[in-house]
């Protein structure tokens, strides 16, 4: 099984650096940002399975941030963050397309836990798409040279 990449995305530093040193300590590489455009930066340019997004946050705020993430990097699993119980926020992330929500502060082993969920969904998409481009290669084998296709993603 591959190392999950992670993406921490809070505002609060404590929560960044504890956060990342316990999953660290699970074996998962974590990377931190203190907001959304520093998010959006880091994951033009690094592999991320997993994003652990604040929703609220000064400046962009986490419902963007997840708009954003998904445009952009589609295949990137979302997992959002609240210290807020607020259902209305945690609802509008779903629609848009995020994996899950936990409560602020919250359980390590359960976040661990749906990290390895979020990862697993990655990877079984991942998988659906190479899948799916063999197939199209194995079909129409002259469509490796047509520069039109969309097999050289």
């Amino acid at each position: 099984m591959s190392i999950v990449q992670i993406l921490l995305v809070d505002d609060e530093e404590r929560f960044l650096s504890t956060t990342k040193i316990l999953l660290e300590k699970r074996g998962m590489n974590a990377r931190t940002a203190p907001g959304g455009q520093e998010a959006l930066n880091i994951l033009s340019g690094n592999p991320v399975d997993v994003v652990i997004l604040d929703m609220k946050m000064p400046g962009m705020d986490g419902v963007e941030t997840l708009r954003r993430i998904k445009r952009d990097h589609p295949l990137v699993e979302v997992i959002m963050l609240t210290g807020h119980a607020s259902v209305e926020s945690a609802v509008e992330g779903l629609k848009l397309g995020a994996f899950d929500y936990v409560m602020k502060p919250c359980d390590v082993p359960d976040l661990v836990e749906k990290i390895k969920e979020a990862f697993a969904r990655k990877q079984a998409m991942d998988e659906k798409i190479r899948k799916a481009r063999i197939d199209r290669i194995i079909s129409h084998p002259m469509a490796v040279f047509d520069k039109r296709t969309d097999l050289d993603d």
